[in-house]
């Protein structure tokens, strides 16, 4: 698999299909990751791993935040927003992850560039993290998995794919110049019947699954579905911050 990175705004003439640099590492960390938990480490370490790393809502009651009660302090308590989103509950849990940010993630990471790219997703991991907060404060299950991280890398796609021009658009360009379409503003983005038949969908499932309160397979944990909609809503309104593309004018 060849792979590749483009820099925003000028288009590559490698094919298009090729994966960005960075989507590889990074499927690469969370694989490693994973195999690491699942056949290396012992399960004690694991749980530790776990404490200090997975995002814990009840760590952030008045009796444990910042507190020397918690493992890892206030500096955990701190990274716990981005580092959960490394750790996964089982093979089918990241197998979906990465397959959505292969699709999705790479749209962005052509547009966007490394840096914010990186960016985009660890703010978004930090959204879907603060909608799980208010969701379910005090909670003593913790959340794992780059769901919310995903979430957010597909809203951002999703302002310019369906775009004319774009990747996915009705009349689309065949190179890599299709990622550079100019993004139109959100409401005009909302207009477009495949965003919002895209976006019903996604809401549709999630609202779905939460609230059926389906088990992840093999992951015996219930689906974060708030903190898919936080990370959602987190790339939406911050795509136009980070977006290097100059939007179209009319």
């Amino acid at each position: 698999m060849n792979v590749h990175t483009l820099r925003p705004g000028r288009p590559d003439q490698q094919p298009a299909f090729n994966l960005p640099t960075v989507i590889v590492w990074l499927s690469a960390a969370m694989i490693a990751i994973h195999v690491i938990r699942m056949f290396i480490l012992p399960a004690r370490w694991d749980n530790l791993l776990m404490l200090y790393f997975a995002f814990w809502p009840v760590r952030y009651t008045p009796e444990l935040f910042a507190s020397s009660f918690a493992p890892g302090g206030l500096a955990a308590d701190a990274w716990a927003f981005v580092t959960y989103a490394f750790l996964h509950g089982g093979a089918m849990h990241i197998i979906f992850n990465l397959l959505w940010m292969a699709i999705f993630g790479s749209a962005v990471a052509r547009r966007f560039g490394t840096a914010r790219f990186l960016l985009l997703s660890g703010l978004c991991a930090v959204g879907g993290a603060v909608a799980h907060l208010v969701t379910h404060y005090g909670d003593t299950a913790p959340v794992i998995g780059a769901s919310a991280a995903v979430s957010g890398q597909m809203a951002a796609a999703l302002r310019f794919v369906f775009e004319l021009g774009g990747p996915l658009g009705a009349f689309r360009r065949s190179d890599s110049a299709a990622y550079y379409v100019p993004a139109v503003p959100l409401t005009q983005s909302l207009a477009n019947r495949q965003v919002l038949g895209f976006m019903a969908v996604w809401f549709g499932l999630n609202l779905f699954f939460g609230l059926m309160s389906t088990p992840l397979a093999d992951g015996g944990a219930s689906i974060a579905w708030q903190a898919h909609i936080g990370g959602f809503l987190a790339g939406l309104a911050l795509f136009p911050l980070l977006d290097p593309v100059p939007r179209r004018r009319f």
